[in-house]
């Protein structure tokens, strides 16, 4: 969404000399005199949080009733599964701690789970942030925060030792500031058009734990494709295709439903349509609707509203694409409103500006008074991977997290300042440990919030 800008404010704009590299670094010095990186190690204590499960439960007005008690047993596996659908807590969590006062588009949601690979345009693997449902300009740190403490969550899940993840979660932040100094120092198109491409990493990886895992994530990656999702979620029936029945997680629409799904959906897609680019809206119009299910999916987004589409050429070719609601971010409550009116707008926004290659088919709508959530659209499983922290041993989750610290590093880049964060950051391992000693405190804080979730008892499954 952008904003008319006056003559004279265009001019301005157009002709207005920018900060050098030089000039935008000292700006991030001065910000870190006010702000001092040991700072970055405070977490809220128990006692002044709010009533975690209320913010749980607080969400629970947008989402399906029925599929509310299956997001609390996906959350109540571990306090990792915790930490993935609890966005919302953390979110107040970092609004009450120390802040750099640095924004940068945030991908709002950046756990490790959140990382992963998946095909770009040219058809090759990339690997790179992947959700993006509470994406939202703010402080650069919140994302680093999470980062980190996903990792420290994980190497304790894994058993190791205090000193272990502890370094697995500092590895995060080293890598984060170390390849922000770097891009803050590349030309401003080169940082643009900087991707990880897996292949390139298998390569750099001597034979290890990470490399195994990573060869054989790309190599299920490759194989998870369109036709590997019609395969698994769809069946023929009386000579035609249809999805398949398995709920709660895949429903169909009634057969006696149909007629009414094809005339409120019509308009609905005719709008997604409208915000793609005009070689892809055509790419799209090759193809014609064929089935409808809701899908559940994620364990945060669990209760949500998400639907699979089942397209097909002329030539029988099917395509699924996903529609998925979009709220409010987490985030704005404490980061501000976002510009866009629509959530799933946003979403698309925040996305194709953070991510070195994205989704041909991103696109958003709202929809409608049958379904009255706004949605952002996407192609389902193109080559969709990734990495098992759980079989890392400490060596694989350490490099594992200096990946991810790069990658983040790379999209802040790519959406913010790097000269200013570089700046802000220092070239020592001050910014470090204060980060690995956030992650240390929020794991205890997220086995705490993971216990009370337990105890009462939303968590448990249903006996069959």
């Amino acid at each position: 969404m952008t904003t008319a800008l006056s003559p004279e404010s265009a001019k301005e704009l157009f002709q207005r000399p920018r900060p050098t590299r030089a000039e935008r670094r000292l700006v991030g010095e001065h910000l870190r005199r006010q702000v001092p990186l040991d700072q970055h190690s405070r977490v809220p204590s128990l006692a002044e949080r709010p009533d975690t499960m209320a913010i749980l439960r607080g969400q629970e007005v947008v989402r399906d009733a029925d599929l509310v008690p299956l997001r609390y047993q996906r959350m109540a596996i571990d306090a990792f599964a915790f930490l993935r659908g609890a966005a919302a807590v953390m979110a107040r969590d970092l609004s009450v701690t120390p802040h750099s006062g640095i924004r940068v588009q945030l991908c709002g949601d950046a756990h490790l789970a959140n990382f992963g690979m998946f095909a770009s345009q040219e058809r090759s693997l990339v690997f790179d942030l992947n959700d993006f449902d509470e994406t939202l300009p703010g402080p650069f740190e919140w994302d680093v925060k999470r980062l980190a403490a996903s990792f420290a969550i994980a190497a304790r899940n894994n058993g190791f030792s205090p000193e272990e993840v502890l370094r697995s979660s500092q590895g995060v932040a080293q890598s984060y500031r170390e390849w922000m100094l770097a891009f803050s120092e590349r030309e401003t198109l080169d940082v643009w058009y900087t991707r990880v491409d897996v292949d390139w990493m298998v390569s750099q990886l001597k034979k290890s734990d990470i490399r195994r895992a990573l060869v054989k994530a790309s190599d299920k990656a490759k194989r998870k494709t369109s036709d590997s999702a019609i395969v698994k979620l769809t069946e023929v029936v009386d000579g035609k295709r249809r999805f398949r029945s398995e709920p709660p997680i895949l429903t169909p629409v009634a057969d006696g439903e149909f007629g009414s799904v094809v005339d409120t959906l019509a308009p609905v897609f005719a709008d997604y349509v409208s915000t793609l680019q005009a070689d892809r809206a055509a790419l799209v119009g090759r193809y014609s609707f064929v089935d409808f299910a809701f899908k559940v999916v994620g364990v945060g987004s669990v209760g949500t509203r998400a639907y699979v589409i089942l397209l097909e050429s002329g030539d029988g070719e099917p395509m699924v694409l996903q529609a998925k609601q979009a709220g409010a971010s987490v985030l704005e409550p404490y980061a501000g409103a976002s510009e866009y009116a629509n959530s799933g707008e946003r979403v698309v926004a925040g996305q194709r500006m953070m991510q070195s290659t994205s989704d041909p088919f991103l696109g958003w709508c709202h929809g409608g008074p049958s379904a009255p959530y706004d949605f952002y659209f996407r192609q389902l499983w193109d080559m969709k991977g990734s990495i098992d922290a759980t079989l890392l041993d400490e060596h694989g989750l350490r490099v594992y997290a200096q990946i991810c610290g790069a990658v983040l590093a790379r999209a802040h880049a790519r959406a913010g300042d790097a000269s200013i964060i570089s700046g802000y950051l220092g070239e020592t391992s001050e910014f470090d440990a204060a980060i690995a000693a956030f992650a240390v405190s929020y794991a205890d804080i997220s086995e705490v919030d993971h216990a009370a979730l337990l105890a009462t008892g939303l968590g448990a499954t249903p006996p069959s």
